[in-house]
């Protein structure tokens, strides 16, 4: 779309913290027979027509790499215009210029702006067309101080009508994009219950650790206010607890007018279970004055996981949260502390499973874009995208600009692990140059021909084999990485040939083999971790598949049949046991509640995956303050093994998209039953075992041409429904 606008910003200097209404009157010729408007803006904004929002996209225009791309929304706006009308667009520092864009170190600053045009058409087949211009005005917000870590202050009492005139900002409009990704929008409603905290402060538990903001609707006084304040755990003493937060306030702060009230931030969103309520108006509280609104990408729910197993369900339900929760816009860290940035690392391990729970085939599509856009031509993939930190000094935040492994493989396998699951080939043509960049960097930065060394990465993050005072366990970074570098290899030469570039698919071919046989020679099956043994089993570069396999399974069962994997080992753990002959250690493995499993967690009463197995201890102490979001989903990943193992279903990489299934069962007597389904491009695929006297019956339903397989006996079959009982 070609702009005729411009984009505007105030004459005068505002605090960027306290949201700003650029405002024009409009006078149409007659009723229009179509308008309209389409908007964007350097932060996030609000668009209104006589008061009126004109759509319930929530935090546009989303986040992007605003250096590179800002998405632009058009809505049709036919039924709001009047022949005399009032356009608003109410502008807030968001992703752009608050605390989270790192905006006092990087360069250039993002300006407070605005960019829209109203394009209307009329019964005659005349057009007329309102553009942002000088004759444009802005005024201050009853909002007076919005910011993503910190939280809104709304005051309901704000009467200042005066207004400051505007300029025409030298904006680059290269960078406009139409709406690429899903829209931010509400989701779930959840009411609280009230309690008095042990120390006499009163909570409200909403009962699901969530992402969103509160809706108040109340009567008070003028002068009257509500403080609220999050928190997504209790201490041990039962009292609220907020020091997992750091410096974020993630604080509601909102001054009544006399009478009625109803309010909701527009621009700030929280990650909580608990609100304290530090201030409120007098009287007896009613906790259904203040129901929470989930807020995050509109992705459609796909996948369903359920079992004869209560606290396994839970984890499923966690894990479903978990997703929810950090897919605002961007797949992010964690929803609630003085982060929530979208880590490489964490988006990638768990590609497949956000693949099959929800359909984020345009969610991605997005990111990825902006993953590209965020690399640097040395071909270095950022750790965290979009990149704050780009154009900042090199000194300042070396620390982020060098590319680590697993963090910058998510440019290889993200866009595979979406091409398999959607059929979608542009995946692998858009990523197609950083991918290649990618494997470039390596090959070029390494101090040792066909592996990765000589550079410092994250490690196995977080892994419980961890020396003292370290995150990064105790598994080699040089094996770690060079893992990788053969993975992403593979997968670059598998893309190059699906894409028709013959010579390449060849050239990393032989290089993929290369890096292979150095890394079995350099190695030599000499693995000191659970982690170290389940990378080179899962990416096929153990010499000795078998010993290898017998060697970890031995690992896990000397300590006592619990894993000590971090971030990178976790999501290939159950496959390695399950691939290699160790389904029954796998199992035992995810039904585990002990610390640390992904079921102790449960047993804490979690109801999203938390960043760390001992968040919180079983004597209700926390492991750290520092660093420890109850909110992360990574270990989530653990649902493809569900999907894809326990039930079964698995992808055909000749016939993306489901186009050909294979559905592998794998029933276990600890389970009464298991049920799960995948609605794919191609339909609906599902795969349900029940345990039934001396029997199992299997129910599976396919879309489209599959190979079901039960033990030994194979089965090829069409599209359609299937029922087999096997004697135990």
């Amino acid at each position: 779309m070609k702009f005729s606008a411009s984009w505007i910003t105030p004459v005068n200097q505002y605090d960027k913290y306290a949201p700003l209404i650029f405002f024009k009157d409009i006078n149409l010729s007659a009723k229009p027979e179509k308008a309209t408007l389409t908007v964007t803006a350097i932060g996030t904004y609000e668009a209104r027509i006589n008061g009126s929002r004109v759509s319930d996209y929530v935090f546009a225009p989303g986040w992007t790499q605003y250096t590179e791309r800002i998405q632009y929304q058009s809505y049709d706006v036919t039924d709001m215009l009047k022949k005399k009308s009032t356009l608003e667009i109410e502008v807030a520092a968001g992703w752009a210029r608050g605390r989270i864009a790192r905006s006092d170190e990087c360069q250039p600053k993002m300006p407070v702006a605005t960019i829209a045009q109203l394009d209307v058409k009329y019964k005659d087949g005349s057009e007329e067309q309102f553009i942002t211009d000088t004759s444009w005005c802005v005024r201050k917000s009853c909002i007076v101080f919005s910011e993503i870590y910190d939280g809104e202050t709304c005051d309901a009492n704000f009467t200042d009508k005066s207004y400051d005139a505007v300029k025409d900002l030298k904006w680059s409009k290269k960078v406009l994009i139409p709406q690429e990704g899903e829209e931010i929008k509400e989701h779930e409603v959840i009411y609280p219950t009230l309690f008095t905290a042990p120390n006499g402060e009163k909570i409200l538990d909403y009962g699901q650790n969530l992402i969103g903001y509160v809706e108040l609707s109340l009567d008070a006084h003028k002068g009257e206010q509500v403080v609220l304040d999050c928190a997504e755990v209790l201490d041990k003493d039962g009292n609220f607890y907020r020091e997992n937060y750091r410096s974020a306030k993630s604080t509601l702060t909102y001054i009544c007018k006399e009478g009625h009230n109803v309010y909701k931030p527009k621009f700030s969103f929280f990650g909580f279970r608990y609100l304290r309520l530090v201030k409120h108006p007098k009287g007896k509280i009613d906790p259904m004055s203040y129901k929470a609104i989930c807020v995050y990408s509109d992705i459609k729910k796909t996948g369903y996981l359920n079992s004869s197993n209560k606290n396994l369900n839970q984890l499923f339900s966690n894990i479903f949260w978990g997703q929810k929760c950090n897919y605002l816009d961007i797949p992010t860290d964690c929803p609630q502390r003085d982060e929530r940035l979208g880590w490489t690392g964490d988006a990638q391990v768990f590609a497949r499973t956000a693949s099959y729970n929800f359909d984020v085939e345009k969610f991605f599509t997005k990111w990825l874009h902006d993953l590209s856009a965020a690399c640097y031509p040395d071909g270095r993939v950022s750790k965290i995208v979009p990149y704050v930190w780009k154009g900042a000094g090199d000194a300042k935040i070396a620390w982020s600009m060098n590319s680590g492994s697993a963090w910058g493989d998510a440019v290889t396998i993200c866009p595979w692990e979406m091409y398999l699951t959607y059929g979608n080939v542009n995946f692998l043509k858009d990523g197609y140059e950083a991918m290649c960049n990618w494997i470039n960097y390596i090959t070029n930065t390494t101090k040792d021909k066909y592996l990765w060394t000589g550079m410092n990465h994250y490690g196995d993050w977080l892994g419980m084999d961890a020396p003292e005072g370290s995150y990064k366990g105790s598994s080699r970074q040089d094996l770690i990485a060079s893992a990788y570098y053969a993975y992403s290899t593979q997968i670059l030469a598998k893309a190059s040939k699906i894409l028709g570039k013959q010579e390449e698919a060849e050239k990393y071919g032989k290089l993929y083999k290369g890096i292979v046989k150095k890394f079995r020679e350099y190695f030599d099956d000499d693995y000191k971790t659970q982690t170290e043994h389940a990378i080179a089993l899962r990416f096929g570069l153990a010499k000795d598949m078998k010993k290898t396999a017998a060697s970890l399974d031995k690992m896990i069962k000397d300590n006592g049949n619990k894993l000590t994997t971090g971030f990178v080992g976790t999501p290939y753990l159950l496959h390695a046991l399950s691939e290699n002959g160790y389904m029954d250690t796998a199992y035992t493995l995810l039904l585990q509640e002990e610390y640390p499993s992904w079921l102790f967690s449960v047993t804490m009463g979690a109801t999203t995956m938390w960043e760390h197995w001992d968040g919180k201890k079983a004597d209700g102490s926390f492991w750290s303050k520092d660093m420890n979001s109850f909110n992360h989903y990574a270990y989530g990943a653990v649902a493809d093994w569900v999907y894809g193992v326990a039930a079964g279903i698995n992808r055909v990489e000749d016939k993306p998209g489901f186009e050909q299934v294979v559905i592998a069962p794998h029933p276990d007597k600890r389970l009464e039953w298991l049920d799960v389904s995948i609605e794919t491009k191609s339909g609906l695929v599902a795969s349900k075992w029940v345990y039934k006297d001396d029997h199992i019956r299997y129910e599976i339903t396919t879309p489209s041409p599959a190979t079901i397989i039960l033990g030994t006996n194979t089965h090829n079959v069409e599209a359609g429904k299937y029922i087999f009982t096997e004697k135990l």
